[in-house]
């Protein structure tokens, strides 16, 4: 046995210095009522003591482990160790809670042995008066001893599941956290009632007002930064997406804390539950850059259509003109000063739409900067 191995496995057990267990105080009161002891014990043996995770009978909660009857069962992994008669045992008469309270006369200890055939420590029962135990008695023992060890695993099991849970939560909470816009989880009752569940702390980005914890508990606090027109909108698409189960999609505008109305998109996939309630899952976006794009491109668009037309209709003009008449050389000239001012012009209306161009681009790639820094 390496005894350095069998002290890290007790501890990554998480069992010491731990509450009281109604399963293992059953487990030590059942093998009293077996075995008809005062005292039943469920111990734990770490480097320098022996602790106690259940005791019934004894009023104490800990001893050294050198003056431990149960160090002994280290070494018998697969028996029940019995003393009948501690003052008749070498090991035991000079003990202290053998010459002294609460005078210990008679020992049995199952060990609690782990999968990695580690003991951890004993359930065992004492008594203040020499006596035997039967081979029936001994060995339900060990059946109450494996019924703990079963538990104590399950335990483990348990928490390392919690831990990896909880440690994956964090990371999903600091993804959630960085992640461009917002994510959320929204609940709907049949009666309309709304809460949500869960909301990504980007939301705060958005307003003052829109704090995540604020948000869990008055969910109707977010009409507020809502541009009124588009309330009933917003309204009657999530009512929608709940009677069909279709996916959420609406944009809308939002007014933010000085006061400017900026485009965001909110959608979400629709489950619904047992209860009749209706959860989303999904996102809400900040898309005013890519309105503001749109409406730029519109703008170019209009000015391609209109302000362009008036010049390319007179180069075209000219040039069935040209094409047609049999002019003279002063015609001629007189055209080509046409063509030029035409020509001026069309070239002054491509660089004013370049720069406007530019402007538009530069203002959506500073507004994405500055969104990124929130």
């Amino acid at each position: 046995m390496n005894e350095k191995e069998r002290v890290q496995e007790l501890i990554a057990y998480q069992i010491l210095d731990t509450a009281p267990e109604t399963e293992l105080n059953e487990l030590a009161e059942i093998a009293s009522a077996i075995c008809n002891t005062p005292i039943s014990l469920i111990t734990m043996i770490d480097a320098s003591r022996q602790w106690f995770k259940v005791n019934s009978g004894l009023d104490m909660s800990e001893t050294p482990r050198e003056d431990s009857f149960c160090q002994y069962a280290l070494q018998h992994s697969k028996e029940v160790l019995v003393v009948n008669d501690t003052l008749g045992d070498k090991r035991f008469e000079n003990n202290p809670y053998v010459k002294g309270n609460p005078n210990i006369r008679f020992y049995a200890g199952a060990p609690l042995e782990t999968p990695n055939g580690n003991v951890l420590g004993t359930l065992c029962i004492l008594d203040r008066k020499p006596r035997s135990i039967s081979e029936k008695q001994k060995r339900a023992l060990q059946l109450l001893a494996k019924k703990a060890m079963d538990y104590l695993n399950s335990r483990k099991l348990i928490l390392e599941q919690k831990e990896h849970i909880e440690f994956s939560a964090l990371k999903l909470k600091k993804l959630t956290d960085q992640a461009p816009g917002i994510i959320y989880q929204l609940e709907m009752t049949q009666d309309g009632k709304i809460s949500f569940d869960f909301i990504s702390k980007g939301i705060a980005n958005l307003h003052p007002k829109l704090d995540p914890e604020v948000l869990k508990n008055s969910p109707r606090i977010a009409l507020s930064v809502i541009h009124p027109d588009d309330i009933p909108v917003l309204r009657k698409s999530i009512r929608n997406s709940f009677d069909s189960l279709t996916e959420w999609i609406v944009e809308y505008r939002v007014i933010s804390d000085n006061g400017e109305e900026e485009w965001h998109l909110g959608r979400g996939k629709p489950e619904k539950l047992d209860n009749g309630s209706v959860v989303w899952y999904g996102t809400f976006q900040n898309i005013n850059n890519r309105v503001e794009y749109e409406k730029a491109m519109e703008q170019i668009a209009f000015d391609i259509s209109h302000v362009l037309r008036k010049p390319v209709a007179t180069l075209l003009g000219l040039t069935s003109l040209l094409g047609e008449e049999e002019v003279d050389e002063t015609t001629i000239r007189e055209y080509g000063r046409h063509i030029k001012t035409v020509s001026e012009e069309l070239e002054q209306f491509t660089r004013k739409l370049n720069d406007t161009y530019r402007l538009k681009k530069a203002m959506i790639i500073g507004q994405n900067i500055k969104n990124s820094n929130k």
